[in-house]
């Protein structure tokens, strides 16, 4: 069964960032697209980025665009997001996961403050 392990979350002031990193087993890591979601406090669970299989296709939500970078290490079973010039709205707990989906981990927090 496919599990994964976020880390990398913290506190941090609005414009700094993070990195996250989700390492993945019980599964074949590089023959699937991965994803990465978030969930704000009262809020549902959302999209933010997702990466193909070889990490040269990626997309993004219209809400982290241009701030946010999603990678992946095939040889690892780890896939990445950078996050800069974080905003208070990018408070949440974030998730990553395989495209076609599956359990879900424990996440990792991410709190933007001053």
């Amino acid at each position: 069964q496919a599990q994964f392990v976020e880390s990398g979350g913290g506190l941090v002031q609005p414009g700094g960032s993070l990195r996250l990193s989700c390492v993945a087993s019980g599964f074949t890591f590089s023959s699937n697209a991965m994803r990465w979601y978030r969930q704000a406090p009262g809020k549902e669970r959302e999209w933010v980025a997702s990466i193909g299989l070889t990490g040269s296709s990626t997309t993004y939500a219209d809400s982290v665009k241009g701030r946010f970078t999603i990678s992946r290490d095939n040889a690892k079973s780890t896939v990445y997001l950078q996050l800069d010039n974080l905003k208070r709205d990018d408070t949440a707990l974030y998730f990553c996961n395989k495209a076609t989906g599956g359990a879900w981990g424990q996440g990792t927090q991410v709190t933007v403050s001053s």
